[in-house]
């Protein structure tokens, strides 16, 4: 990585200097992992921002929380940190993380910077929306929290605003009975084009719960078909699993724009994770 005369390198030890030096300097870019950064870069001398505020003193980014009812992490945490905790994650958390890139990368490669990629939704995105996470945002005057859902919403940006950090990301660790995830390739290309999460939480043979989420170009849930099966005795009838997958075509086919090799690869997920519902 090379850093000319006229880059600047800011490493603020608390919010506080943060934030002052990015009012200073408002086109000033945080640094984290680095990976966005390079992975699009194929020359021997990396292009930098020319302002970079970099976020490796902030020890608040680094730390991991676990109570009983939530597990909370840094926006710093690496991918490759969440992973060795182990079953103090969600597993569909975990699988999805165990398939972004190798381990080399996902020692460099934060949460944050995962969530937070403003081209389309990273890998991380569709688990936290299925588990209900909560992410913290930070300014200089405040922090709020937001719901994974509205931080990656159907709209090309995120929630973010100006000068505006995610910090800390809240799961819940509300027990699922059942739990599939599917990372899924561009036709064409054979790169990354997102991950869909199916979830399932039961009581006395009841389905109490169902989710499922793809995050990618768009994020897709169709709330008005969970709730069809929501009440229902376990197993399933095959007809209502049918009905389901038919109501999610019908979803997809609203939306439009979808490529055609894709929606049958999300219709096929979808029905063979509905299987294990199903008499």
């Amino acid at each position: 990585m090379d850093v000319s005369r006229n880059n600047q390198l800011f490493f603020p030890a608390s919010f506080g200097e943060l934030f002052s030096t990015w009012s200073k300097f408002p086109d000033a870019a945080p640094f984290a992992g680095g990976t966005e950064i390079m992975r699009r870069q194929g020359g021997r001398v990396a292009r930098l921002p020319h302002n970079i505020l970099c976020l490796d003193k902030l020890a608040d980014l680094r730390r991991i929380t676990r109570t009983e009812r939530y597990l909370e992490l840094g926006a710093m945490v690496t991918l490759n940190e969440i992973i060795r905790l182990g079953k103090a994650v969600p597993e569909v958390f975990i699988r999805c993380l165990e398939l972004i890139a190798g381990s080399q990368v996902r020692n460099i490669a934060t949460i944050g910077g995962n969530l937070c990629y403003k081209a389309r939704r990273l890998d991380a995105s569709a688990p936290l929306i299925g588990l209900d996470a909560l992410y913290e945002l930070r300014c200089a005057a405040s922090a709020r929290w937001i719901a994974a859902s509205r931080f990656s919403s159907l709209s090309e940006s995120l929630a973010l605003n100006e000068q505006e950090l995610l910090t800390r990301i809240r799961i819940p660790l509300e027990p699922w009975d059942y739990s599939a995830y599917k990372k899924f390739k561009r036709h064409e290309s054979g790169e990354s084009a997102g991950g869909a999460v199916f979830l399932v939480r039961s009581e006395k043979n009841t389905l109490t719960g169902l989710r499922v989420v793809f995050a990618g170009d768009v994020v897709l849930r169709d709330k008005n078909t969970e709730s069809l099966l929501i009440g229902k005795r376990l197993p399933l009838d095959r007809k209502d699993a049918v009905g389901f997958t038919e109501c999610w075509n019908a979803y997809l086919e609203g939306v439009g724009n979808q490529d055609i090799f894709f929606r049958s690869s999300l219709l096929k997920f979808i029905t063979t994770s509905l299987d294990v519902l199903v008499a």
